[in-house]
């Protein structure tokens, strides 16, 4: 196949006019409007970037990762995938560990099935981030408290095992647990340690980036703010290059003036767009539950019926995007970096996913002008087009 009529979206965070050839489920280089190897496909000027990948959020259609069935992995991602997000990494709740093996288990499972050539039409399923069980009390946002517990190797490496390597991400409190730097010792070689729903203090998530964190799980939120004479999580972030941080763009968790501030302290290449989108993602408005926790949702909000708290966001990956475009005001090229090949260098896999590139995965979307979704390709062949 060949894409003529686009633009394109290139490794240097530049568009250019041009066509994008693909092989199979490649991108290739050799295959070229002159020499096409099957059909030419007009792209009709649209923006052409790579499949977004979505490092954190729980669900949607109704559905959430956690239930822990193979259909609800299913629905969420193929609802992922048509609307652009073709790699996804999603989120565990905090939940009784035997719980949480047998939740990581069932996506592993999934994972297996797509290696086979099954649910060719769903996001690839490339990890899965657990915010608890490690986490704060104290910031626990509408995470359940009943099951939150101290940091604990052994139980960790049993996530991992449960997950068949699948885990890539897990959360920690650093301050409610004394022995931190000594538990993050112990994963940092075997997933990423992320702080998240922290209460901690400069100080000490210093010294857990120091130890071998490397992660800030949707930053501003769920820890302290960001004060100058307490900056927190966000200014041991802002201090650390090796750190990753997400951010939720949705316009609701964190205000635009702040989202562009960060962007300027961290740079681009650290920020990682994230959705955080719930079970009511692409559903109508009333009461879902998270986690055993009633929600309701009104328009773009989602909140914990008992206190109140944010729960979750239930706009998409690409909503959020074009968000930080248009009510945000940064750049496109910038954004897309965000939801694409910053993510996949975060998880590793950024040899086969997160660019445009010749022998990469050819998963694509492409955009109107107004950034409105006119086409998904995913593993080479045509999965929703719109005009």
């Amino acid at each position: 196949m060949y894409i003529k009529n686009i633009k394109v979206y290139g490794s240097d965070m530049k568009f250019r006019e041009g066509g994008i050839g693909i092989s199979e489920d490649r991108f290739a280089n050799t295959v070229t409007e002159e020499s096409p190897a099957g059909e030419i496909f007009d792209g009709k000027g649209c923006y052409a970037i790579p499949g977004l990948i979505d490092v954190h959020f729980h669900g949607a259609l109704g559905e959430d990762v956690c239930d822990g069935t193979p259909e609800a992995v299913e629905t969420i991602a193929r609802y992922e995938a048509y609307e652009g997000i073709t790699a996804i990494c999603p989120a565990t709740l905090t939940l009784p560990v035997e719980e949480l093996n047998s939740i990581l288990a069932n996506m592993a499972a999934f994972r297996a099935l797509q290696k086979e050539g099954r649910f060719s039409d769903c996001a690839d399923l490339i990890g899965i981030n657990m915010e608890g069980p490690f986490i704060s009390e104290a910031k626990k946002g509408a995470q359940n408290p009943a099951y939150i517990i101290p940091c604990n190797a052994e139980i960790a490496e049993g996530f991992v095992k449960a997950s068949d390597g699948l885990l890539k991400i897990i959360g920690l409190a650093p301050e409610d647990n004394p022995d931190f730097e000594a538990y993050i010792e112990a994963m940092k070689d075997k997933v990423i340690v992320s702080l998240a729903h922290t209460n901690s203090d400069y100080d000490t998530a210093m010294r857990a980036f120091a130890a071998g964190a490397k992660h800030a799980v949707h930053l501003y939120n769920a820890m302290p703010e960001f004060t100058h004479r307490n900056p927190g999580v966000v200014g041991a972030v802002a201090d650390t290059p090796h750190v990753n941080a997400e951010i939720i763009t949705d316009g609701v968790h964190v205000h635009p003036s702040c989202v562009r501030t960060t962007f300027k302290m961290n740079g681009a290449e650290r920020m990682i767009l994230i959705s955080d989108s719930l079970r009511s993602t692409g559903m109508p408005d009333g009461q879902y539950v998270l986690g055993g926790q009633p929600i309701t949702k009104q328009g773009k909000y989602c909140r914990l019926v008992e206190g109140g708290s944010l729960a979750g966001s239930v706009s998409n990956l690409r909503e959020c995007m074009v968000n930080a475009v248009k009510e945000m005001k940064l750049p496109l090229e910038t954004v897309v970096a965000c939801a694409t090949i910053n993510p996949a260098r975060a998880l590793g896999i950024d040899d086969i996913y997160g660019s445009i590139e010749d022998g990469k995965k050819a998963d694509l979307v492409l955009l109107r002008e107004d950034l409105s979704l006119a086409g998904v390709i995913k593993d080479g062949k045509i999965l929703r087009d719109e005009e």
